[in-house]
């Protein structure tokens, strides 16, 4: 089974420094991608900027089609299965993994899904990703560097997960005494198949439809006083790594919004205006 590079999405978060741009465009062409996406900027036009034209060293396809955003939830918008990279442990979000092991999780996610996509997300130079960033990923992924000096440049992080995401992604599993173009090819018609008969709803729901999923989920916790908005603790952040984790389908969104829609009428119906 062969896999398409295209459905894996690289993300920078506000950068600032037009030459990591340039870098980061390089860094994952080398790897055979070209989904390249900025949210925020903090320099107008950065892909035009020379430094980041230099840089690209003759990546400036991928510089040039780069996306450009105004948050996080619109660059994760079609995303089904997100990795945030940390360098540091949070004490509230996500499963944690090393880059390698989730190479491997993205690869699977992507050969059970055939309409999913995969996006790495790396922070900001001075301070990484932010908890509420955090917060819209599935998983966090760490690159487990030397403990005593664990500093690596964004472009550098992102050249380390492209290689990780081109290796896992170029090994099928292989039978002994089997011609290894056969069973790929085997195996690519028999899950292309499999996909084909898949109903949409068993499809992967992306990230845009969880995120309105959560914010009906909370909208419906206040309805029935479950949350108090005035003291919400850190119920949210936990209901939302929660459903994060849980690798919901289009047809289970739908399921949980229709709870929310029910707890709400409920409520409307016990306490009349």
């Amino acid at each position: 089974m062969t896999l398409d590079f295209s459905r894996v999405r690289f993300i920078m978060t506000e950068p600032s420094h037009p030459g990591n741009v340039g870098s980061a465009a390089r860094a994952i062409k080398t790897m055979g991608f070209t989904d390249l996406v900025l949210v925020s900027p903090k320099i107008d036009q950065i892909t035009a900027h020379p430094e980041a034209i230099a840089l690209a060293s003759g990546a400036n396809d991928v510089l040039e089609q780069a996306q450009v955003v105004s948050t996080l939830q619109e660059a994760l918008a079609p995303v089904t299965l997100a990795f945030g990279m940390t360098a540091r442990e949070r004490d509230l979000g996500p499963p944690v993994c090393d880059i390698r092991q989730a190479a491997g999780i993205a690869t699977a996610h992507l050969a059970d899904h055939a309409f999913g996509l995969v996006g790495l997300v790396v922070g900001t130079e001075r301070s990484g990703l932010t908890n509420a960033q955090v917060s819209l990923c599935h998983r966090l992924c760490c690159i487990p560097a030397n403990p005593a000096y664990s500093s690596l440049n964004v472009s550098q992080a992102m050249q380390l997960a492209a290689w990780e995401m081109r290796y896992a992604l170029l090994q099928p599993p292989m039978t002994p005494g089997v011609n290894p173009a056969t069973e790929i090819n085997q195996a690519r018609n028999a899950n292309e198949q499999n996909l084909a008969d898949r109903p949409p709803g068993r499809r992967p729901a992306s990230s845009e439809a969880l995120q309105a999923l959560i914010v009906h989920w909370e909208e419906a916790l206040i309805a029935v006083q479950f949350l108090d908005p005035a003291h919400p603790k850190k119920l949210m952040p936990r209901m939302r790594h929660m459903f994060g984790r849980s690798d919901m389908t289009r047809d289970e969104v739908e399921m949980w919004r229709g709870v929310c829609s029910a707890m709400l009428a409920t409520a409307r119906h016990a306490n009349p205006s």
